[in-house]
């Protein structure tokens, strides 16, 4: 009952059988174990996955490399490589040898979270290794680890050691290589690419072709790419649920809305379900043209299908709702997202610290800053220089002086910076002198396009004694850069 339940992915099933074996002291075999945690694991239950697996070893289960590896991979899939580390010290610590599958699973975790050195020196080892030599799905995980990191030549280094080694690229292989290369708009080797897999008797899917056609669009060759998903129409590949998104995203960054809701009707009729992403993109574009009725019933609809908003969904209502200066509809999705478990990242808490900026509610701005620097999530040049403005017009410059102290060095000399220029132009001398002062004394140097800003600001409004100061403090110092 569990196996079939297993190859229909009805989890709910898998795991009310479990508890009922489990409560009669039962337990699965090592091949239906794996199955059960692939299942679990591909269907976004990890953290069940591994709750079966402990419980199974409490009652005396004894796991194997392969069903390690199963969860392993489930980790790595979701991004928790530390866990998954930790699983293969527990495995080794059992006395069970990693395998090559083991370890192309954590290069795979490694290159997802974007730690690609880390990736490469595992993936050395098993070059060197005597027993476990790296196989086609580890020179493929590398490769595609390599053009997500835009290492376009590394990746075509490895794609001949492989073949240099006797093992035949795959179908995914190419895909990778294509993916990359046409993400760094080098069409020509994509079709190299492509016309490649051909000889070596591999047709290209359209998970290949997609690659293309957004690599078209990057490229403003809009007209190419619909011809070329022409073309693959003609030779019996169907768009896809990815294909029509990268259709709707084009769509909606020329603010075409009315043809991409048309394409969201089409990909209807043609049974593909729409997923977040797609909710998410229609929503994003809804709300940069202020529409933002649109936007709530996008989300009313997406939630009724159950679908679960990402933190893009989130911040994409928020930046309507704050652009329809409803900042309390805002802080509302706001507390929201925190309440489903979704954890804002730092364009969420931008777009909601601009929106109450725009309304001088000023004190929540500063609330919300504040928190997100001690969340540790850097606040972007816009947001850092929103802030600190707002609190200067309002003739609170020590407010805004506070806030930025929070930054590291970087982003403080770059916003002071900023904004010294800003209240310059809005002949604010004085207190422009006061970051102009600040910056002197914290940074070695001062560039030339800053310095110019503040003399002709001090010039024009007839604040000599203001000039004097300053150039006799930076000529003791020698700080003016060369930049």
């Amino acid at each position: 009952m569990i196996v079939a339940y297993c190859r229909n992915r009805i989890v709910s099933g898998v795991d009310r059988w479990l508890n009922s074996m489990f409560s009669r002291g039962f337990i699965v075999d090592n091949a239906t174990c794996s199955l059960i945690i692939n299942v679990f694991c591909e269907m976004g239950f990890v953290n069940k996955a591994l709750w079966v697996f402990n419980k199974l070893v409490e009652m005396g289960f004894k796991p194997n490399v392969i069903n390690y590896t199963c969860l392993m991979n489930g980790l790595s899939n979701r991004g928790s490589i530390r866990q998954a580390f930790e699983l293969l010290e527990e495995m080794v610590g059992s006395g069970l040898k990693p395998n090559v599958y083991t370890h192309t699973a954590l290069i795979y975790g490694l290159c997802k979270k974007g730690w690609i050195d880390k990736a490469f020196r595992l993936f050395l080892k098993l070059v060197r290794s005597d027993n476990h030599k790296p196989n086609v799905h580890t020179y493929t995980t590398m490769i595609a680890g390599y053009c997500k990191e835009e290492k376009l030549n590394r990746a075509e280094m490895l794609l001949v050691k492989m073949q240099e080694q006797g093992l035949v690229p795959n179908l995914k292989t190419y895909t990778a290589l294509i993916d990359g290369h046409s993400k760094e708009g080098n069409l020509d080797r994509a079709y190299e690419l492509i016309d490649k897999m051909s000889e070596e008797g591999l047709t290209p899917n359209s998970i290949t072709y997609n690659a293309v056609i957004h690599g078209l669009f990057k490229k403003g060759q809009a007209k190419e790419a619909y011809l070329l998903l022409k073309r693959i129409n003609q030779i019996g590949i169907s768009p896809d649920k990815i294909t029509y998104t990268i259709l709707i995203s084009e769509n909606c960054k020329a603010d075409d809305s009315r043809r991409a809701l048309a394409l969201v009707n089409k990909m209807i009729k043609c049974g593909i379900a729409l997923d977040m992403h797609t909710y998410t993109t229609l929503i994003s574009a809804f709300s940069r043209q202020r529409k933002i009725r649109e936007c709530e019933k996008l989300y009313d609809d997406a939630m009724k299908m159950g679908l679960i908003p990402t933190t893009q969904t989130y911040t994409s209502m928020i930046c309507g709702y704050c652009r329809d200066n409803n900042t309390n509809a805002a802080r509302k999705i706001f507390h929201r997202m925190s309440n489903d478990g979704c954890v804002p990242d730092s364009f969420t808490y931008g777009a909601l610290i601009s929106g109450l900026c725009k309304e001088s509610m000023l004190d929540e701005a500063r609330t919300l800053f504040e928190e997100m620097i001690d969340k540790g999530l850097s606040p972007c040049e816009v947001t850092r220089m929103t802030i600190a403005y707002e609190f200067c017009k309002k003739n609170e410059s020590s407010t805004a002086m506070m806030l930025l102290g929070k930054l590291d060095k970087k982003p403080w000399v770059r916003t002071i910076s900023t904004l010294i220029r800003k209240l310059c132009s809005e002949s604010k001398a004085e207190m422009a002198a006061q970051f102009f002062d600040k910056l002197l004394d914290v940074n070695q140097t001062v560039d030339r396009v800053t310095l110019a800003a503040f003399m002709n600001a001090c010039y024009d409004s007839n604040n000599y004694s203001l000039v004097a100061d300053m150039s006799e403090k930076i000529t003791k110092a020698k700080r003016i850069s060369v930049e």
